[in-house]
């Protein structure tokens, strides 16, 4: 990467590890750069895309940079082939490195910055998932982790009530903890979650009766009043006290470390975990994957059915039919 270009990089992509510019970039002039930087700045919106993104264009660039390629007309299908092929990381993380670059130039194919898009013909690696690799607990392990939590402090209401959210409505950890006082309503006689899911979705779902006793008792304890527009789920203090901060995925993931080893419960779990959990949970009790699906905001059902371990048991049961 070029050293002498770092300071046309604005602050919101040197957070992202693009602390300075690709030299085939670089070389393309202010118009190139431009429709560089408006590549993340405008066309992704989600935070996690954008880093993942970041850090696969500037991985291929470094490595094009390596082998002498410097300028974007010499990257060719063959370059970007070679770059797939070379790749040490697992086949999902390959292929998102192939999309990364593939958007990339066809940003700037239609911002006439290059002519074609070399990546356009370069076939990914192979990577097909019928089961997903969360970690899940059984109805009773959560049932148990959530019960284990000391609710006589402030930390362990709030705990308590995030932990419920994304049981008992299959929220992503980020929608859960972006979620404003506002985003916990009253519409008739039921309350409902707000959450902002992936693509910037408005998803609105009612509220389990546990994961509203659970955040009835968090808020009166808080006393969040009328900030609506404050963040739901916040930071405490050393002296125990609520601050006015948000959670960050980070703090959300390190207190489910915490709760889950205190809980005698494996060391694997994570938040994504109570997703894969609740849509278990919810199969195993009757319900269809067609309302699983709308109750996660999936787009397609083939991605809930990555959750639902209902058939774990049973395909352990056929195994132990062979009998040699």
């Amino acid at each position: 990467m070029t050293k002498h270009s770092t300071n046309i990089l604005p602050q919101p992509l040197a957070r992202l590890g693009l602390d300075d510019l690709p030299v085939a970039l670089a070389a393309t002039g202010p118009d190139g750069i431009r429709r560089f930087l408006e590549f993340f700045t405008v066309t992704i919106r989600n935070k996690n895309t954008q880093q993942a993104y970041a850090q696969a264009v500037k991985q291929f660039f470094n490595w094009c940079e390596q082998r002498g390629v410097r300028r974007l007309e010499q990257i060719t299908p063959v370059i970007v082939a070679g770059y797939i092929e070379r790749h040490t990381a697992a086949a999902p993380t390959v292929k998102q490195h192939l999309a990364a670059i593939r958007m990339l130039f066809d940003w700037l194919v239609t911002g006439h910055v290059v002519r074609h898009n070399p990546a356009t013909s370069v076939r990914g690696p192979s990577h097909i998932v019928k089961r997903g690799k969360t970690p899940v607990l059984t109805a009773d392990e959560a049932r148990a982790l959530l019960d284990s939590i000391d609710v006589s402090t402030i930390a362990g209401l709030r705990d308590r009530a995030l932990i419920g959210v994304m049981v008992y409505s299959f929220a992503r950890v980020s929608a859960a903890i972006a979620m404003k006082s506002e985003d916990y309503y009253s519409e008739g006689k039921r309350w409902w979650l707000r959450l902002q899911e992936k693509g910037g979705k408005r998803h609105e779902v009612p509220a389990h009766h546990n994961a509203e006793s659970y955040l009835d008792a968090y808020l009166e304890a808080v006393g969040l009043g009328e900030e609506k527009k404050s963040p739901l789920f916040r930071t405490i203090d050393r002296q125990g006290r609520i601050t006015s901060r948000g959670m960050t995925r980070g703090d959300a993931l390190r207190m489910v470390k915490r709760r889950a080893k205190a809980a005698g419960l494996p060391e694997n779990i994570c938040c994504h975990s109570f997703r894969a959990t609740g849509i278990t949970a919810y199969l195993e009790n009757g319900g269809t994957i067609e309302n699983a699906q709308a109750i996660a905001a999936h787009e397609s059902p083939r991605t809930t059915k990555l959750y639902d371990r209902t058939s774990d048991e049973i395909t352990l049961d056929e195994i132990e039919r062979i009998s040699i």
